[in-house]
């Protein structure tokens, strides 16, 4: 195994696999390992053994579960947008032949002890019970502002000129209350905490502008996820990269990473093996001593047996509780899946309540979350460390991602893979439509 690569890859969770598929597409002779005998990672998928041995060592799943290949339970929830990043990212290199998407039926926001879906329109703002008679108005002002916002056109108001002024101020210009500004920033503009209101307001539109467009795309709500899970998702790009030339090795034993007398990466050894390589990327957990901790997320993962109630009995949904609505500091995420997403057993629903922990008892902060889902059959409650590399790769050549976050969809993952691919090929990922595999082959055959 004494050979020599272009880059190494540690790790079989997404941004591991996407950089991995998107440098073999570019020629790069990549080697993909991983210390697991099954893709994705952090970001796994597990089936019901795998989820109950995880979680509870030796215990069986209960019979009236049904089977283990009914089961593809997600260790991270996350939701596509419909017009996000992953989605383009998808499409740029093809990987969407291998995937099936559902769309997600609903999106909804909490609001004064109550769930009520996200107006994105200004018509649905006419009609939420989310705002009062006058706010509605002044809703449907500020919405009709963002759809039609021109950056290069001249703006009514010095109040207006997004790219120079927060987004406090632009909610003052149009009255907002902070309740609806609750629901603007943390369930259309999907921010974690309040810390976009003194930000640039640009940045906030192109996040709204984001969620609307990716709501026009299918109605319903933004967003899609892929049949049988996010584990499907690392796997697909995988499969793209061996078809480039990439080699991958599951169930391997990673017991060094290999440094010159400068510090500067030079391979991974695997018992008496080693194998070199100019460039490694991996996940925190095979570079320990490169990374810091900067948080931790506590993640409910919830087996119900009926659609959480008060949101129209829909087969699949978010839930945005803004921080304000709990007195915290970082929003709550509640996401659902069923059986009609082939992730559990008939009958069965999925749902998963994650946030930022606060403090020492993060159980507690995510009872709001769990006190919507009714009654609850099982329950795996877990926390994990929030971690980000310490440099930026450059000196040793060694490129590691951050964990996964709390947010509810993909646009921090996704700036991850773009960071880290422009740290190692110098360049940026500029994402377009490539041709599909019958193109291809109807280009070679015309050759």
């Amino acid at each position: 195994m004494d050979e020599q690569y272009d880059v190494i890859v540690l790790g079989t969770g997404l941004t591991e696999c996407v950089l991995s598929g998107l440098l073999s597409v570019e020629g790069k002779k990549v080697l993909h390992m991983d210390q697991n005998d099954y893709y994705g990672g952090a970001s796994a998928s597990l089936n019901l053994t795998q989820l109950f041995r995880k979680f509870r060592g030796e215990e069986k799943a209960p019979e009236a579960l049904g089977r283990d290949r009914d089961w593809n339970v997600d260790l991270i929830p996350k939701f596509m947008m419909a017009n996000g990043e992953l989605v383009k990212i998808l499409t740029h290199t093809n990987v969407t032949r291998y995937l099936e998407f559902k769309q997600i039926s609903g999106s909804f926001v909490y609001r004064d002890g109550k769930v009520s879906k996200v107006p994105s329109t200004e018509k649905e703002a006419l009609t939420s019970p989310l705002v009062g008679l006058f706010e509605k108005r002044r809703l449907k002002k500020f919405l009709e502002f963002i759809r039609n916002y021109k950056p290069e056109a001249p703006v009514e108001s010095p109040d207006l000129d997004l790219p120079n002024v927060p987004m406090s101020q632009v909610y003052k210009y149009f009255g907002l209350e902070e309740g609806t500004q609750d629901f603007v920033g943390h369930a259309l503009a999907l921010y974690l905490n309040d810390d976009y209101l003194e930000q640039p307001a640009i940045q906030t539109h192109k996040r709204i502008m984001l969620y609307t467009t990716s709501m026009a795309r299918y109605g319903k709500s933004p967003y899609i996820y892929p049949l049988y899970g996010l584990g499907e998702l690392p796997q697909g790009f995988a499969r793209l990269s061996a078809i480039h030339g990439g080699t991958y090795m599951l169930d391997k034993k990673i017991d060094e990473v290999v440094y010159d007398e400068s510090g500067k990466f030079v391979g991974v050894r695997s018992g008496d093996e080693t194998v070199h390589a100019k460039v490694v990327i991996g996940d925190p957990s095979y570079f320990t001593n490169k990374v810091k901790k900067v948080g931790r997320v506590i993640r409910a993962i919830c087996l119900l047996r009926h659609p959480i109630p008060n949101t129209d009995d829909v087969d699949s949904v978010q839930i945005v509780i803004p921080q304000n609505q709990v007195k915290r500091k970082h929003d709550i995420y509640v996401a659902c899946v069923s059986a009609s997403h082939n992730v559990c057993a008939s009958d069965y629903f999925l749902a998963i309540v994650s946030t930022i922990a606060e403090t020492d008892n993060p159980q507690e902060e995510i009872r709001p979350g769990l006190e919507l889902l009714g009654e609850i059959e099982e329950q795996f409650v877990y926390v994990s460390d929030m971690q980000t590399p310490v440099e930026d790769g450059t000196k040793d050549n060694v490129f590691i991602s951050k964990t996964y976050d709390a947010t509810s969809h993909f646009a921090s993952v996704c700036d991850d893979v773009k960071d880290i691919y422009k740290r190692v090929t110098g360049e940026d990922l500029v994402l377009k439509q490539r041709p599909t595999q019958e193109e291809e082959q109807e280009a070679m055959a015309n050759a």
